[in-house]
């Protein structure tokens, strides 16, 4: 093998590992966002609800939930964490005529979810008897006040939980999530408060380019040799 071609396969290597380098240091992208998501029961599960509360209009014996946390979308929201029975939780709130009863789940999250260090509420349930055409926000309404939305129609707060903050991207760290595996009403936030676009550094470009330049003068100096 010549001295050339010896140090070109040097200098491949060296561009191989200044770009996983450049790579590795990028910021980890964000865990995903911290939102109320909306859940309906099934009877023998809970399932990610696919229209927003303000449309959703929930029959008399039926079971809505909703549950704070960090995720990064649908398929890998957390789920309340209540059976979600709706006998149990509207055992006492009798059948009337003209209104219907739907079972409210609200499950508040978990402190590594909150905002602030704060300590979220404790889980709980409530049975909403509401007018026939009530949306299941009505529902929510009736049993959860007060409630807080954005300018978007999006559901911020939960009986005053949290005071703050409406969708906002957390990153992996604050979240206590690892980034691998994220809105009430019918969408979420996707805006974020850091400017950053997560692109390498300017540091880090420098460098890459200081291994090509030095694996190019290796290759030089082979030449020169062989001349």
């Amino acid at each position: 093998m010549t001295v050339a071609r010896s140090a070109a396969r040097a200098v491949g290597a060296l561009l191989i590992a200044g770009f996983l380098a450049v790579l590795g240091a990028v910021p980890a992208q964000a865990a995903g966002y911290r939102y109320w998501s909306f859940w309906e029961h099934t009877g023998s599960g809970w399932a990610y609800a696919t229209q927003g509360p303000s449309v959703l209009r929930p029959d008399d014996g039926d079971t809505v939930g909703f549950r704070f946390a960090v995720s990064e979308d649908s398929a890998h929201a957390a789920q309340p964490r209540d059976k979600g029975d709706f006998s149990a939780i509207c055992a006492a709130t009798p059948a009337k005529d003209g209104s219907k009863r739907v079972a409210v789940v609200l499950d508040f999250g978990t402190p590594e979810h909150a905002p602030g260090g704060r300590r979220p509420p404790e889980r709980r349930t409530a049975c909403a008897q509401v007018g026939e055409d009530a949306s299941a926000g009505d529902a929510l309404a009736a049993v959860a006040k007060p409630l807080r939305y954005n300018s978007s129609a999006l559901l911020c707060a939960i009986a005053g939980y949290p005071t703050s903050g409406c969708g906002e991207q957390v990153g992996a760290q604050e979240s206590g999530q690892r980034p691998s595996a994220g809105a009430s009403g019918a969408e979420k936030s996707g805006e974020s408060d850091d400017g950053d676009d997560g692109g390498p550094s300017a540091g880090l470009l420098v460098g890459v380019a200081a291994v090509v330049v030095l694996g190019a003068a290796a290759v030089w100096q082979a030449r020169r040799r062989r001349g």
